[in-house]
């Protein structure tokens, strides 16, 4: 064992170690967390115009502070861009993380110089667990790879701009810079096609330990490499230990990442975001995500079932419960306050506190009230793909309400690598599974209010078209997994290609 193998073990023990005084006292943690930000921010504008020096609890802060999503705060944060200070935080943020909306175009989330510590060490920590809990340290030794945005920065009345990866990138520790790829100059590249070539020429004789990215853009590294060599990625990598991701459900890329590295390779799953580092896995036995709770982020929750109702009930950690689909609104040290992340979160465990990402409340399908998350289609898929040499690069679900013939139906577009040989067999497995999960959807189809699911299989590329379309090919930008219109569907109804 190298002296860096055996220092990461010591240094992660400590780190857990630590961990723990939160972790077995969670309320108590958000409770202090609640504390400091009521007290930090009560002299700002924000703190101000909602009366921060009055609030004692949180039935105070509830009453006097409204859940918001980013439209609803802009006008502050506008006051911020143009650089003024004490707005929503004490002075100004450091950086901008620019992001784009679907309905706000251009969001600029403010990132402090509180905050910022928080998205460093929350991705450290998510390794460092990792080392604890399995003894695994010798992939410290070798090259590690994340697959991100450009790292250039612009600047803003004084304040830096970028991506959230690209600022990150900024933060790289000192003993770490060695190991890390690709070479800056490569990572500066824009063009996301571009980038991926010359990280595959980069990392091609290199021994490549650990691989960090969304699933669907380090998919097209890999076959890249596979491309390249005509070798599978684990033998191009033989030491290739660890796969980090984020954003996206690992799922459904399962089978296809293990038919290019040939093996399966332990993995970590992170919950980050623009508007702050959320959870990470924390544990390979456990289902879900360790929520981190003392990390200047104080967590409401609303049930996604009752999101929309006029006086939706807002609840902390404390009242959740298993299973229940949540609506994420976070308070934070960047200066974001009973904010609406769009995130949608189910616990897996109280004790500690994990999740998983269930979906985003704008995407979902209830053309007909049946309800449908990310979730659940994820699942269903995984549910058909186990036990199968099928694999799947890519999907997404419309609804059909007015089929040329026949009842409507829910329309799923898969790019195939290897397709079933019976797609209407494969259709029924997945629509079986969506009933058991969704007692709404199984209600409609026994009702005869819609018919079973149909498969639309598109060309292997027909996403990757279509993001690079809408100009969110790379980077940090994930494919929308299900929509409640044919905005995607009626793109990539230009890719569909025939099946036996």
């Amino acid at each position: 064992m190298s002296l860096k193998s055996l220092a990461a073990k010591i240094f992660a023990k400590r780190i857990v170690a630590k961990s723990q005084k939160w972790i077995q006292n969670p309320i108590e943690a958000q409770e202090k967390v609640f504390a400091n930000l009521i007290e930090n921010a009560k002299n700002t504008a924000f703190g101000r115009d909602h009366h921060f020096n009055t609030i004692k609890s949180y039935e105070d802060f509830k009453k006097q502070v409204p859940v918001r999503d980013y439209e609803n705060l802009k006008s502050y944060v506008e006051k911020v861009v143009e650089g003024e200070k004490d707005i929503l935080w004490p002075g100004q943020p450091i950086y901008f993380a620019k992001t784009s909306g679907t309905t706000s175009g251009v969001k600029y989330i403010p990132i402090t110089k509180e905050s910022m510590p928080s998205h460093i060490e929350a991705a450290r920590n998510a390794i460092l667990f990792y080392i604890d809990e399995s003894g695994e340290s010798d992939f410290v030794n070798g090259k590690m790879i994340f697959l991100q945005g450009s790292p250039i920065l612009k600047e803003k009345n004084g304040v830096k701009l970028g991506r959230l990866s690209g600022i990150v990138a900024h933060y790289v520790p000192g003993y770490l810079q060695k190991n890390r790829m690709p070479s800056w100059e490569t990572n500066c590249i824009d063009d996301w096609e571009t980038k991926v070539d010359a990280i595959v020429n980069e990392t091609l004789k290199e021994d490549m330990s650990v691989i960090s990215g969304i699933p669907s853009w380090v998919q097209m590294y890999f076959e890249k490499l596979q491309e390249k060599t005509q070798q599978k990625v684990g033998d191009v990598f033989p030491n290739f230990k660890l796969f980090i991701y984020g954003g996206v459900n690992f799922e459904p890329y399962r089978a296809k990442f293990e038919n290019l590295i040939g093996r399966r390779v332990p993995s970590i799953e992170l919950f980050p975001a623009s508007e702050g580092f959320f959870a990470f896995q924390d544990s390979q036995k456990e289902k879900g995500m360790l929520l981190l709770l003392n990390s200047g982020i104080f967590y409401e929750f609303i049930k996604a079932d009752d999101f929309f109702e006029e006086n939706p009930e807002r609840i902390t950690i404390k009242d959740v419960t298993l299973g229940v689909n949540y609506v994420l609104i976070i308070s934070s040290n960047a200066g974001l306050w009973s904010y609406n992340v769009g995130d949608t979160v189910q616990f897996t465990s109280l004790k500690p506190y994990r999740v998983i990402v269930s979906g985003r409340i704008k995407h979902y399908i209830s053309a007909f009230g049946e309800h449908v998350i990310a979730k659940e289609v994820e699942y269903a898929l995984k549910e058909a793909l186990d036990d199968t040499d099928i694999r799947v690069n890519e999907f997404t679900v419309a609804p059909q309400i007015t089929p040329e013939s026949g009842l409507p139906y829910h329309e799923w577009f898969i790019a195939f690598e290897k397709a079933p040989e019976d797609l209407v067999a494969f259709a029924s497995k997945i629509d079986k599974a969506m009933q058991l999960q969704n007692t709404y959807y199984d209600d409609l189809i026994t009702g005869k209010v819609l018919q079973p699911l149909k498969i639309t299989p598109v060309q292997q590329d027909a996403f990757s078209l279509y993001m690079k379309s809408i100009g969110k090919l790379g980077g940090q930008n994930k494919v929308q997994r299900l929509a409640n219109d044919r905005k995607i569907a009626d793109v990539l109804s230009n890719y569909k290609v025939a099946h036996n």
